[in-house]
């Protein structure tokens, strides 16, 4: 049960130079043992931020409170049930979500689309037909609302009937950029729209690195779709990498700028990825072997996978899985090796077939 009422949280918020970690991982520590904000142990704050809590800006305090009433925002906050678990494995989980829309969205499966806001016409298209292919199998697509990748990225899973987070370098209640009106309605329809940030705060450039680590760190992987080496969706990667998330990126032209960042990731080891697939089977095989625990996967993730897909329930040589597939060797072997210990295949004399389990698998 949460021990801080709005007012605490919003105490916390305000105090000048406490950041997001320094005040989580403050806060873990006494969150068993207070009963209220009076009673927070404020030794491991300086002197200044003593001072601030002995006499809190009151006033002003009671202006967010009545403004997030008067709008009808809702908030979690980092000890509340409703808490996204993902997130608060992060190294700086924010202290409080304000939000609109299905909250439970925080704790669905996702997969945070992210790219270029100038992207090519096929750039969009990709990014586009990635979030509509997973957000029909289940998946939750996240992103940041920004102009191209990220727009067509929640355009896609909103044309699926499927499920997307905006998440928001401004207030909740600052739509930025201001073209983006329309979609901003339409996500909070039909999913979720988050901020960190209080409510009226307006767009700096400070805030989009601190709102990319919450869009890999509520995600299961991050695709990066057109990229420049030095961009933001870059900096959302690698935060995905720190927080032991999955990076995904797709290839594109040696002569495209917009594809050199998403080229450098492949080099680094992240997935190269040709279609929806490729990360549907990989989601669903990260859940067979218990690497995501509270995953549940969709049918359609378990379907992705390619190879059982090319299988029936009568011997198939390995050189026909190959052609069917277009898998390098060593990859298709390896997969069926997983296979055949999760009993999914059999192998047999010919070849290999499918284990028949009375359902679908």
């Amino acid at each position: 049960m949460n021990k801080f009422s709005l007012q605490d949280y919003l105490t916390l918020l305000l105090c000048p130079g406490l950041g997001p970690k320094t005040l989580s991982k403050w806060l873990a520590a006494h969150v068993h043992s207070i009963e209220s904000r009076q009673d927070l142990d404020h030794t491991l704050l300086n002197e200044s931020h003593q001072a601030y809590f002995a006499a809190p800006p009151y006033a002003l305090i009671k202006r967010y409170m009545a403004d997030i009433e008067a709008k009808q925002i809702q908030w979690i906050g980092l000890f509340d049930e409703a808490y996204p678990t993902r997130l608060k494995e992060i190294s700086a989980p924010p202290l409080v979500l304000f939000y609109f829309g299905d909250v439970s969205l925080l704790q669905a499966p996702q997969l945070a689309i992210v790219g270029t806001r100038n992207p090519t016409v096929s750039g969009k298209e990709t990014a586009y037909e990635f979030a509509f292919r997973c957000a029909e199998a289940g998946l939750t697509i996240t992103s940041g609302l920004a102009l191209g990748i990220d727009t067509s990225a929640h355009q896609g899973a909103l044309a699926a009937k499927g499920k997307t987070v905006a998440v928001l370098g401004t207030g909740v209640d600052v739509i930025y950029p201001k073209r983006n009106q329309s979609l901003y309605r339409d996500i909070i329809g039909a999913g979720l729209v988050v901020s960190e940030f209080l409510p009226g705060t307006v767009p700096k450039p400070e805030h989009f690195p601190r709102r990319n680590r919450i869009v890999s760190g509520l995600s299961l992987g991050t695709l990066v779709v057109e990229a420049e080496i030095k961009s933001g969706s870059l900096i959302t990667a690698r935060y995905a990498l720190e927080q032991n998330r999955e990076v995904f990126a797709v290839p594109g032209s040696i002569r495209n700028s917009m594809a050199q960042g998403c080229h450098y990731l492949i080099k680094q080891g992240a997935k190269l990825c040709e279609n929806a697939e490729d990360i549907l089977s990989e989601f669903a095989l990260f859940y067979e072997n218990k690497l995501y625990i509270n995953v549940e996967p969709t049918k359609k993730m378990v379907e992705a996978c390619p190879v059982l897909n090319c299988l029936g329930y009568e011997a198939t040589s390995i050189d026909a899985l190959q052609l069917r597939t277009q898998w390098p060797i060593e990859e298709l072997t390896a997969r069926l090796l997983d296979l055949e210990l999760e009993d999914k295949v059999a192998k047999v004399a010919e070849g290999y077939m499918k284990v028949a389990r009375g359902r679908d698998v």
